[in-house]
């Protein structure tokens, strides 16, 4: 006989949500045996260790009591209804799982009737991927470890420096020259010492990143170049687990849940990556220290919908927040059928280098020249330009002296401005726009063009350490 078993509200954790199963069975007895075939735990909770159905347990056949008819004996017919009615005080029917501790600690979580008991478990019980304890990390990690996600896996190989404290929260100048991921560490578990922190200082990459992704259930992508952004997309698709990404520059934010299996993934918003050095990071762009912190909690409020298997998470939708005009945005988001990664025909069966897809050439370029390379020459007197292609507001910060400010952006319409038989020496911040600016010198004419490999960074650490940083 079809007939349909109404499961009640406090055992649909063992049956994964589902309010109703649909059975085959001839008796009372009948449904039950297959319901705890299908789902042991239930089996648990409504029989005793004897094998006898509990007494706060009634069951009822449409409107009947089975009590008061042949008991598990009842027979059945197609299209009946049998209901679980157990006594219910508003409490667990099973022993606590949590100390008194825990339910102090959460107590605001489970009072809430989206959380309760139940959510707070599946929290407990959850394990959760941090790419980058930076910016967007830091704040992430802070409210999952505080909001009790069992275990926190933090990948990063970064040390702390200076200029992270003014947005990294979890950091401090005692910190500077320690690892992040150790200090992420002491600091997450002072927090919420219930829960487990697992450091991992390793650079993600094509080599580890599927064993290391297929351990958690959820990532949180807190990357802040296209490289591992794009890994941490492919990774999450191959194996099937929700990409909770965000993006920050200068007082701008964008946060999206890729999750392939019911909505688009990354390179469906971004088919290819800009060409290497376009995008500025936020080390040349700069960000608003606030920014992360409210980026980063939009990704842990996400990742706790996703894990409670609630609310409406940002799948298929792109949140933009414009920090600098308080405003928020939604843009809906389509899975791309010719998504190489997520498509009807995906193409990429396996993780690739992404730094070459990326257009990150590795080691110096044709025109680098060294800081103490360069510092030589001027120390011997050789006859050389300085061009500075940073922003003027960059160049008041600090520039080497004699530098000639010109603008990367300014540069193609400023080169008359220039002497092809000097030889430059093209320097920036890092070193990425100014390998921009000496390859365009190149392309127009120009033949005696160095740069300046590892901008003014690299002056300061290697050279002139007095030289004012930002």
């Amino acid at each position: 006989m079809s007939i349909t078993l109404i499961v009640p509200t406090v055992f649909r954790r063992h049956t994964d949500d589902q309010n109703e199963v649909h059975l085959e069975a001839g008796t009372v007895k009948e449904a039950l045996d297959l319901l705890v075939a299908r789902y042991p735990d239930v089996g648990r909770s409504i029989y005793s260790s004897a094998g006898r159905l509990r007494n706060f347990i009634n069951v009822y056949v449409n409107e009947e009591d089975v009590r008061y008819a042949d008991g598990e004996e009842t027979r059945l017919e197609d299209g009946d209804r049998v209901l679980l009615v157990p006594a219910v005080a508003g409490g667990s029917l099973e022993e606590q799982p949590f100390s008194p501790e825990s339910f102090a600690r959460y107590s605001r979580h489970l009072i809430i009737p989206e959380v309760g008991v139940e959510g707070q478990r599946r929290l407990r019980d959850a394990k959760v991927l941090i790419v980058g304890a930076g910016g967007l990390g830091t704040p992430a990690a802070t409210y999952l470890a505080a909001a009790g996600v069992g275990k926190i896996g933090l990948v990063d190989f970064d040390r702390v420096e200076r200029s992270n404290l003014h947005r990294q929260v979890l950091y401090s100048e005692a910190d500077i020259g320690r690892p992040k991921v150790q200090v992420a560490k002491r600091r997450l578990e002072s927090v919420n010492p219930l829960i487990t922190i697992d450091p991992l200082e390793v650079r993600l990459d094509s080599s580890n990143a599927l064993e290391v992704v297929s351990q958690y259930d959820v990532v949180v992508d807190g990357t802040d170049n296209f490289p591992t952004r794009y890994l941490v997309n492919d990774a999450c698709v191959l194996l099937h687990r929700p990409n909770v990404y965000a993006s920050i520059f200068r007082f701008e934010g964008q946060a999206s849940v890729f999750c392939a299996k019911d909505g688009p993934c990354y390179r469906c918003l971004y088919p290819e990556p800009p060409p290497a050095g376009v995008v500025p990071s936020c080390a040349e762009g700069g960000v608003l220290g606030v920014l992360p912190g409210i980026m980063g909690a939009v990704q842990a409020s996400q990742v706790v919908n996703i894990i409670l298997g609630k609310g409406t998470p940002l799948i298929g939708r792109l949140l933009l927040f414009d920090s600098l005009h308080s405003t928020f945005e939604t843009l809906r988001l389509r899975k791309a059928p010719e998504c190489p990664a997520c498509g009807e025909n995906p193409t990429i069966r396996g993780l690739i280098d992404y730094e070459a897809f990326c257009g990150v050439e590795p080691g110096a370029t044709e025109f680098d020249i060294s800081p103490d390379e360069l510092k030589r020459k001027l120390d011997s007197g050789e006859r050389l330009v300085l061009l500075d292609v940073r922003e003027p507001f960059e160049y008041e910060i600090c520039h080497l002296p004699g530098a000639k400010l010109i603008p990367l952006g300014e540069l193609r319409a400023r080169v008359n401005q220039l002497d092809t038989s000097d030889e430059i020496v093209v320097n920036c911040l890092s070193g990425v726009r100014s390998t921009q600016g000496a390859a365009l010198l190149t392309e127009v004419g120009f033949r005696k063009v160095r740069n300046l490999a590892g901008g003014l960074r690299a002056w300061a650490n290697d050279v002139d350490p007095t030289l004012q940083i930002y």
